[in-house]
């Protein structure tokens, strides 16, 4: 490799590290910036990365260095195989993205402070040290700004955000949040956190005024704006163009025995916006094989909760208890407002007039993934098997929407071309 990492491309450059399926990376590319590679351990994951974002022959794809296998990575197994190139990179990344898996941090799991996936944290600052890129970017469920208190006779704190202020904080300015992300023309709930870090040789700690989380709401609005979008966006304007009942139903093209949705005429500004030029056949719009008392349970469940005005809510006890549900998550949609947090398992949101699950595609326009961005490996998995692969649904619950990616991709670009304006620009008057 060369003195620089930028003849491959245009835009500054990125490394996506815990990368998933893409989702940021495909935000951060359709802001402008050049993807150098990404790190992802599932094989399911990075296929889906692949398929879309290296062998994709678009303006969207990664520039990803010969030296490189394009294949699956633990971040510790790529600091180990490729020590000597990841150091050349040092000072010449612009970005690193990307942070931890949050399963271990999540509020709706099993919060443990000995959790092996929390130690990714450790894995990541070793990697930030090694090429210390100019700035950082993590996303990571709000439960990561929470303590872990440990069960012995002294319990131990650890809060992992505060680790990752104070670690980064030796080289970097640091600046975190949480935010709403349906405030962001995401319709979907999913409060997150967000670590900007910009590197401290670059200058001084910004003004407010400046600062990555001032820029990101100063430019909510013309970013929304010229994509056709208010601010808060409702499911209905999201997926009704998904509806069986609009859209009609053929054989699954890539599941044997599987029903799936047909593609039908774009309603909204936001499923045009999701469609992206593409004019195909909508992928990954399988249906759950829903046997028929299944389906008498949705349609009485679905009733009832706009009878009593439960839509969008989790449902009460005695509802549970009628209709034989076991799990707390339930929750019918409501098609006026935004979803709640996507997750990973299929059943825990039903659709808002259709007795039925929702369906890959369906959540990934809830996460803002345009509809040419297709998913790969299995739909669902279980058991033991649940710990070691990440099936489509888990995928799509995973990533970082697209929508507040680019939002960011074009805040942090801002400072980019400050300093390329200015050589080491002095941030602050």
């Amino acid at each position: 490799m060369g003195t620089s990492v930028r003849n491959q491309g245009q835009g500054p450059v990125f490394i996506d590290a815990f990368a998933g399926c893409g989702g940021l990376s495909l935000g951060l590319l359709k802001a402008g910036w050049n993807g150098l590679f990404a790190i992802e351990k599932d094989a399911f994951a990075f296929s889906t990365l692949k398929a879309n974002l290296i062998e994709r022959e678009t303006r969207r794809h990664y520039a990803w260095p010969a030296w490189l296998e394009q294949k699956p990575w633990t971040i510790e197994s790529l600091m180990n195989g490729h020590r000597e190139e990841l150091l050349a990179l040092k000072g010449k990344v612009d970005l690193l993205a990307g942070g931890p898996p949050c399963q271990g941090f999540s509020s709706a799991g099993r919060r443990r402070p000995g959790d092996p996936r929390n130690e990714l944290v450790e894995r990541y600052l070793e990697f930030v040290d090694i090429i210390l890129p100019k700035m950082v970017l993590i996303e990571n469920v709000r439960g990561i700004t929470y303590d872990f208190v440990g069960t012995g006779e002294a319990p131990d704190r650890r809060n992992f955000a505060d680790d990752l202020v104070d670690r980064l904080g030796a080289n970097y300015h640091v600046y975190t949040d949480t935010i709403r992300l349906s405030d962001y023309g995401v319709p979907q709930q999913r409060p997150r956190f967000f670590l900007v870090g910009i590197l401290k040789s670059h200058g001084r700690k910004l003004p407010r005024r400046d600062e990555p989380f001032a820029r990101l709401r100063a430019a909510r609005g013309h970013f929304l704006e010229k994509r056709g979008l208010t601010k808060r966006v409702t499911c209905k304007q999201a997926i009704s163009d998904l509806e069986v009942g609009r859209a009609g139903i053929g054989a699954c093209p890539d599941s044997k025995g599987y029903e799936a949705i047909l593609t039908s005429s774009a309603r909204t500004n936001y499923q045009r916006l999701m469609r992206d030029g593409f004019e195909g056949a909508v992928p990954d719009t399988r249906l759950a094989k829903h046997r028929p008392h299944i389906v008498e349970r949705f349609t009485k469940i679905i009733a009832e909760c706009k009878a009593e005005g439960r839509l969008g809510v989790q449902l009460n006890r005695e509802m549970r208890e009628r209709h034989g549900i076991n799990k707390m998550a339930t929750r019918v949609l409501d098609p006026t407002k935004v979803a709640p947090t996507i997750t990973s398992m299929p059943d825990d949101l039903l659709h808002y007039a259709e007795p039925r699950t929702l369906t890959v595609r369906e959540n990934a326009r809830l996460q803002t993934f345009p509809d040419w961005f297709a998913f790969q490996g299995k739909y669902t998995t279980g058991g033991e098997r649940r710990a070691k692969e990440v099936p489509r649904f888990t995928q799509v619950a995973n990533a970082v929407p697209p929508l507040i990616a680019e939002m960011w991709g074009e805040v942090l670009m801002g400072y980019v071309q400050a300093r390329q304006q200015a050589p080491r620009l002095r941030l602050v008057a």
